[in-house]
């Protein structure tokens, strides 16, 4: 009797350690899945990276001839004196490997608080038209990493009130900017993401530099394009500084369609508080094979 009720617990035992071992190697499985639709499709070589949503990049590291896509961003940042709205419009393209470019509109709509005068705060406006390019000009997919440079300019546009009074263009933004970031394994993902940003004024001929620091760390849902992350946008400027925290979320709704959602926390509270951010990501002419999240062990 001893014997039988050894052998039955044994059997159980090494029963449970073929399904949890066949559980890991299905998990392994799904956790390259979609590193392997990126990498091992096509050449030229590229790296399956987590692309921030509030400071996105310009298109994929390691773009491929072709690539597309679409944004639609709304935003809410709530300050002391009045409620920020803002939306964008963006179009992202590959004309040739490595190189991507971007086209966007964004606006600005403000709403006073507590009683605030609406004279006394920025006006409604288209707030300039981005124009941007980006090269990949490391991609290996041995190590895992990618760089880039870019150029990102601005027209910038005067507020809606004084439209008809003011110049079309009243300045320039100008803002050269270098990535990096790394894949550790199939999952985790960082990024940095820092240039100069010159502002320019057609008026008065005034200019400003700050320098902008964005880092950022993500979690790739075994399987899927889904995320978790977090992004430190960073701005430098003379004798200040600010930083503000955006905990972040990447869904894929369809195959081509994605939603992401981002937090905004401010370290120092001195005119802005708490914001919130939408993205929706369309990807024209794009199938992404999708496969079950969780699965049952024989």
């Amino acid at each position: 009797m001893r014997y039988l009720l050894l052998m039955l617990t044994l059997a159980g035992f090494l029963t449970s350690s073929a399904q949890v071992d066949s559980l890991k190697e299905e998990k392994q499985r799904i956790d390259s899945l979609f590193i392997k639709e990126v990498q091992d499709k096509r050449k030229p070589d590229k790296v399956l990276h987590a692309e921030p949503l509030f400071i996105d990049l310009i298109r994929d590291l390691g773009a491929r001839k072709g690539e597309k896509e679409w944004n639609i961003g709304l935003g809410l940042t709530d300050n002391n004196r009045y409620d920020l709205y803002t939306t964008l419009v963006e179009y992202e393209f590959a004309p040739m490997n490595r190189w991507g470019f971007e086209v966007e509109l964004p606006f600005s709509f403000y709403y006073p608080i507590n009683g605030t005068n609406r004279d006394s705060i920025p006006g409604t406006r288209l707030n300039s038209l981005k124009l941007a390019t980006q090269y990949s000009f490391f991609v290996s997919e041995k190590l895992k990493t990618s760089l880039a440079i870019g150029y990102i300019h601005e027209f910038m546009m005067p507020e809606f009130r004084v439209f008809r009074k003011s110049r079309l263009i009243n300045g320039h933004t100008h803002n050269p900017f270098f990535i990096a970031a790394k894949r550790w394994g199939n999952n985790f993902h960082t990024l940095l993401y820092t240039g100069p940003q010159i502002e320019t004024s057609n008026a008065t001929k005034y200019s400003h530099t700050n320098w902008q620091v964005n880092s950022n760390f993500h979690y790739m849902i075994p399987g899927t394009r889904n995320f978790v992350g977090i992004e430190f946008n960073k701005d430098f400027r003379k004798k200040d500084f600010d930083m503000v925290i955006r905990p972040q979320m990447r869904v894929g709704i369809a195959d081509n369609l994605l939603v992401g959602i981002v937090a905004g926390i401010p370290v120092k509270r001195e005119n802005q508080r708490f914001s919130s951010f939408i993205r929706l990501i369309y990807e024209p002419g794009q199938k992404h094979h999708r496969q079950p999240l969780l699965v049952t062990a024989p």
